[in-house]
């Protein structure tokens, strides 16, 4: 037990000291921990092993819900054509073309281990792939990552288990196994939407912020136990229960329970990654180990065909999809179709130099490994199942080159074809909001003054209150902000300076020394964060 303790605090230790060197380098830090991952694996000492029911079951859940509660509902519902092509049909279109590849260049694997193998591949990972992209990209590309890494792994663990039976049972039909895949996906979709409607009525009736954020935690659990007891995509489950939890959390929950649920879910997220890139590094021992039966061809072949269908099929898709847009935006603008693909679009199709920074978004992580693993060693016959070994070092090649790759270079790919935003222009409509809410704010307290149950000094302080805020909004621009918020630092900081003198000289008890810190807390995590927009 004291090794596996020492095993952890040291993984923690290197978490935090690349995430330092990342904040100072501009280095993704998933390639980082990747890479750290395969230099612990190759030194003495003990490695973890990838356990793929406890990723699906313990890590990808919570990953996976705390991704969706940070995305938008509205921009994915805005960016639906492009994210449904992206997750359903490049998935299957991915493993399928693997599938021919594998079966043409490598036939003792078959068509079926091909398709399987095609399916771990397939799927992008929305937390790696922002972890490499960061939150310089534009908004409508950011809302096509995390869409299409939210919902695309149900289709690639509905399509690994429709291959895998192919495999074990020697057969293979093509109306059962779209039949399996619509009823995993409209199952995983109800089984979502039933959890987030018993969560909204839940936090209806519970207030404090502790219960809340114990519900919080165990919602993507809920939501992946209740789809697989069904039988059905608990993936997909814990999507679309994030999705439309997020979307309802800022009117169903009081700020104090945002506050408190954000900071665990940061804390979550931090840490669960940390591990899991980690992880994937450490891989490379046994599945390495597990190659000394095929020849350097074969394996060069397989790792070809592997590379081939994720890296380029991607791009040549993603152009694809620009070519019926462009004809449909031929018809007059206020046609339904017209109205219709705008809708769906988001207002426009993909640009090039878009289609080429989402063609070096598709970093695949964890969940591949993962699926991978599930594969079972023998058939129902008891052979062995077709080149598992192989098909394993394969997908791991790709997740890879993917984070280490696509995510040391990403950087470099969007500053070259130019497709970054100005922080600024962020900071301009926050600000602009900030003067509508300040507006409104006097709008509603000329109503409560009008009821006449407010004492006139409160509504007087609360009035001015406002209205400073909207002037200073209304005349003071982003850009000459920055001095003012540092006072307002240095303000706060000397207030902590003076509860802390009254402690230390016993004036203050540390119970209401607590207490009036958590008050400036707040009031400074009201400003924007140091060093960022």
């Amino acid at each position: 037990m004291l090794e596996l303790l020492a095993f952890v605090l040291a993984a923690v230790t290197v978490i935090v000291v690349l995430q330092l060197i990342a904040n100072r380098t501009g280095l993704p830090v998933a390639a980082l921990l990747t890479l750290a991952g395969l230099l612990y694996a190759v030194l003495p000492g003990p490695n973890l092993t990838l356990d793929p029911h406890v990723i699906l079951t313990f890590i990808i859940p919570p990953l996976i819900y705390s991704a969706a509660l940070n995305s938008s509902l509205t921009a994915i519902r805005e960016n639906l054509r492009t994210v449904i092509s992206l997750s359903i049909g490049l998935v299957i279109a991915t493993a399928m073309v693997t599938g021919v590849g594998m079966r043409l260049f490598v036939p003792e694997a078959g068509l079926a281990a091909g398709v399987a193998l095609g399916a771990a591949i397939a799927p992008t990972d929305p937390v790696a792939a922002l972890a490499v992209g960061g939150a310089r990209l534009p908004p409508r590309l950011i809302t096509v990552i995390e869409g299409e890494g939210l919902l695309n792994d149900a289709t690639a663990l509905t399509t690994l288990t429709v291959a895998v039976m192919a495999v074990t049972s020697g057969g293979f039909s093509f109306g059962g196994a779209v039949k399996h895949f619509l009823l995993a996906a409209a199952g995983g979709l109800l089984a979502g939407v039933v959890v987030a409607f018993a969560m909204r009525l839940l936090r209806r009736a519970i207030h404090d912020p502790l219960l809340v954020n114990t519900l919080s935690l165990a919602t993507p659990f809920g939501a992946y136990l209740l789809g697989e007891a069904a039988h059905v995509s608990g993936v997909l489950a814990v999507a679309v229960a994030g999705l439309m939890i997020g979307h309802d959390t800022p009117r169903s929950t009081s700020g104090a329970s945002r506050l408190q649920t954000s900071a665990v879910w940061r804390l979550a997220d931090f840490l669960l990654q940390g591990f899991v890139f980690l992880l994937i590094g450490q891989q490379i021992v046994p599945v390495v180990h597990g190659l000394r039966n095929y020849s350097l061809v074969t394996v060069a072949i397989a790792v070809a065909v592997s590379l081939a269908a994720a890296l380029a099929l991607r791009p040549l898709w993603l152009m694809m999809m620009a070519v019926p847009v462009r004809v449909v935006r031929a018809r007059p603008t206020g046609t339904p179709a017209a109205a219709g693909n705008k809708a769906l679009m988001g207002g426009r199709r993909l640009s090039g130099r878009e289609i080429g920074v989402l063609s070096w978004a598709g970093t695949r992580g964890v969940i591949s490994l993962a699926a991978i693993c599930t594969v079972p060693l023998t058939v129902s016959d008891g052979q062995p199942f077709p080149d598992r070994d192989l098909l394993l070092f394969c997908t791991f090649l790709v997740v890879v080159v993917t984070l280490v790759g696509q995510g040391l270079t990403f950087g470099l790919v969007t500053r070259v074809l130019r497709v970054q935003v100005d922080p600024a222009d962020g900071e301009w409509l926050r600000w602009e909001a900030r003067a509508a809410a300040a507006r409104a704010g006097l709008t509603q307290l000329d109503q409560v003054a009008a009821s006449g149950e407010v004492a006139g000094p409160t509504l007087a302080a609360l009035r001015l209150s406002l209205e400073h805020k909207a002037e200073r909004y209304r005349q003071q621009p982003p850009a000459a902000a920055d001095a003012a918020l540092q006072a307002r630092r240095e303000v706060i900081d000397a207030q902590r300076e003076e509860l802390l003198r009254w402690r230390d000289v016993g004036l203050l008890p540390d119970a209401s020394l607590r207490l009036l810190q958590r008050e400036l807390d707040h009031e400074e995590r009201t400003l924007r964060p140091r060093g960022g927009r």
